[in-house]
């Protein structure tokens, strides 16, 4: 399991683990926060064609997906 702080969430560096369409590294563009100020969701954008998609941030910590950092 990977180790993820809402606070350094943003502009942090994620490598996808099952490459889609030639899409492997990302990095967290925006974060939203719900109104008891707690990350509800972040933005990643594909550093090869600048696609971006929205998701549960906590989907970032399972580490058969996602791998901190670009590798």
């Amino acid at each position: 399991m990977n180790q993820v702080s809402p606070k350094t969430l943003l502009h942090s560096k994620w490598t996808k683990v099952a490459v889609v369409n030639k899409e492997k590294h990302f990095v967290v563009t925006a974060v939203e926060f719900d109104e008891d100020n707690k990350v509800s969701s972040c933005q990643v954008q594909a550093v090869i064609n600048d696609n971006e998609y929205i998701l549960d941030w906590r989907e970032l910590k399972n580490s058969t997906v996602w791998r901190q950092g670009w590798q």
